[in-house]
C-alpha cells in the first residue's frame, strides 16, 4: 500500500467525541469500523460558525470544481507541505477545515518479501483527531460532501513502516484547527509544521485487513511474525 494514510478504525463509542468536542446532539451509525476504506463515510467534526458539529463526510475529497466525483479516490490524502499553494486544496485550508477521527490507522511494511500490515494506535489518548479538509460537490441532484486527510513527513517511530504519516492534531489545537473563520493559507500551514503527534506504538495484524470486505474485530488482533 502506497497510499498513507489509506486504512484507519473507529471502534469507540461515537458518545465519547460528542463529549469531547462539546457537542450536543444525537450521531446514528455508531457500529465499531475495523477497516475504514477511502470511499466510505467517516466520523468528522466542523465548526459551523457558532457551535461544533459531527457527522459523516465521504472520505475522498471531491472539489466544487470538479467534472466527475471519481476524482474522490484519488484525493483521499492531500500533503501538508503544498495544500496552500495547490488549487485544490488552498480555498479549503482557509475555510473548511475538519477533524476526522479515527483511533488507529494501519499501515503496510516489506517483511520477508510480502507487506505486513501494522496497526499503529496512541497507547496515551482514546482516538486521534486527523487534520482534515472538505468540500461540497453538487451536479443537480447530487449532493456529496467529502473529506480528505493531511499528511506529513513521518516522524522517527513512523519511519520503519513509511515515509508519510497523517497529521494528528494535540488537543490543544484542535478547536483552533476547525474554528470557522477564514484563515491565510500560508499561516495554516507553518501552524501544521509545529504539531507533534502523540507518542505512538504498533503490532503487526492479519492479512485479512488487505481487503476492504473484510470488517471486524480480527482486522485488530495481533499475530506473530515469523
Amino acid at each position: 500500500m502506497k497510499t498513507m494514510c489509506g486504512r484507519f478504525t473507529f471502534t469507540i463509542q461515537p458518545e465519547d467525541v460528542l463529549t469531547h468536542f462539546h457537542i450536543e446532539q444525537e450521531l446514528e451509525g455508531g457500529s465499531p469500523r475495523y477497516n475504514i476504506a477511502p470511499g466510505q463515510q467517516v466520523l468528522s467534526v466542523v465548526h459551523d460558525g457558532e457551535n461544533n458539529r459531527a457527522g459523516y463526510l465521504k472520505w475522498g475529497l471531491v472539489p466544487v470544481w470538479a467534472k466527475d466525483p471519481s476524482i474522490g479516490y484519488k484525493m483521499i490524502n492531500a500533503r501538508s507541505e503544498t495544500a496552500h499553494e495547490k488549487p485544490s486544496f488552498k480555498r479549503l485550508m482557509e475555510r473548511k477545515r475538519c477533524i476526522i477521527v479515527a483511533d488507529s490507522f494501519f499501515e503496510w511494511k516489506e517483511e520477508n518479501g510480502r507487506k505486513q500490515p501494522y496497526r499503529i494506535y496512541a497507547p496515551k489518548q482514546s482516538f486521534f483527531s486527523f487534520a482534515g479538509l472538505w468540500d461540497r460537490w453538487r451536479d443537480g441532484d447530487e449532493d456529496l460532501v467529502t473529506c480528505t486527510i493531511l499528511t506529513r513527513e513521518a516522524n522517527p517511530f513512523m519511519e520503519s513502516l513509511h515515509h508519510r504519516m497523517p497529521i494528528i492534531l494535540p488537543e490543544e489545537q484542535e478547536q483552533w484547527w476547525i474554528q470557522s473563520e477564514t484563515r491565510n493559507a500560508k499561516q495554516v500551514h507553518d501552524a501544521l509544521r509545529q504539531f507533534s503527534p502523540p507518542e505512538l506504538e504498533a503490532y503487526p495484524v492479519h492479512s485479512m485487513v488487505n481487503s476492504a470486505k473484510n470488517d471486524g474485530p480480527g482486522c485488530v488482533e495481533k499475530v506473530s511474525v515469523e
